[in-house]
């Protein structure tokens, strides 16, 4: 699905980061967004989808207007400043040169985040503080991977990441829960994690199932990385959880400078994960054939 761009733009497989681990950074906002050629497939996918089934993608509680038009807001400013090139704001609307569309802000006066979605590659999600923790209030979520936003909206942290091994029987929710406190405007996060998938395809809502794919004759393998950002709204005090998916061949091991080591560390970390995290991650019955064929590209010998 994605054209010719660099591979592997983050590498959190390659030793840096530990799988099921929080694994936060400080984040520079002047990289708070990122932008590759596939700018113009990703948005004509999430136009796409709006206009399938807008409710699949789109959820905001009646309250949270303000937070949306703080997110847009905060967008309509970075965009043209980092990305002059792309975005153009002239007359009361913002245009889009890798799309060639041009929205008026006005007329998303009802759904500000939506049009904010309609700008970037990452998906955008509102978490505002209740008495249960951090609840996702307003989303537009286009690119999930495995879980979707009307099975999720409205829930708490602990509820959202139910299925998570370690999250609410270990360290990590509580862990969380004090991150979330604790980020102030000036002090946005971010953080990596990776997953292993049959296809290339964006909207990934359902659960992962490699084996049907096999049985299908279907062998290909693609490694998906979502780089998250946190920060929170300087106004509404809500946090704006950011998802941008990258997604890679396995064959892009093989053409990547430094492809042997990479698929090395991601066979490691494969290896390394427990059942649960095998189950969590749909790779319980696949695990043996990807560390082999990571194995070849690794040029390591069985």
């Amino acid at each position: 699905m994605t054209p010719d761009r660099t591979s592997f733009p983050h590498t959190p497989f390659d030793g840096s980061k530990q799988p099921f681990s929080v694994g936060l950074a400080p984040l520079d906002l002047d990289d708070w967004i990122e932008i590759d050629a596939t700018l113009a497939l990703y948005l004509a996918e999430k136009a796409r989808l709006f206009a399938t089934d807008e409710t699949a993608v789109f959820g905001a509680e009646p309250d949270t207007l303000a937070a949306q038009a703080e997110v847009l807001a905060l967008l309509i400013d970075h965009l043209p400043r980092h990305f002059p090139d792309l975005y153009r704001l002239e007359d009361g609307a913002i245009r889009i040169a890798a799309t060639g569309e041009t929205y008026r802000i006005n007329d998303f006066a009802d759904a500000p985040l939506k049009l904010a979605a309609l700008l970037v590659q990452e998906d955008l999600v509102i978490m505002r503080k209740g008495p249960g923790g951090y609840r996702l209030v307003a989303g537009a979520l286009c690119f999930p991977s495995s879980w979707s936003l009307r099975e999720k909206f409205g829930q708490a942290m602990p509820a959202i990441h139910d299925n998570v091994p370690g999250f609410n029987d270990g360290r990590m929710g509580a862990i969380v829960a004090r991150i979330f406190d604790n980020i102030s405007p000036a002090s946005p996060v971010w953080r990596l994690n990776w997953s292993i998938y049959g296809d290339d395809e964006l909207h990934h809502p359902f659960a992962k199932s490699l084996e049907a794919q096999v049985e299908d004759g279907t062998h290909a393998l693609f490694v998906r990385v979502e780089r998250q950002t946190l920060r929170r709204l300087p106004q509404s005090g809500d946090v704006l959880f950011t998802i941008r998916i990258h997604v890679d061949p396995f064959a892009a091991f093989a053409r990547h400078p430094d492809g042997p080591r990479l698929a090395a560390g991601l066979r490691a970390q494969l290896l390394a994960l427990d059942d649960a995290q095998l189950a969590y991650k749909g790779l319980t019955h696949e695990r043996d054939r990807i560390a082999a064929a990571l194995q070849e590209l690794a040029g390591e010998t069985a």
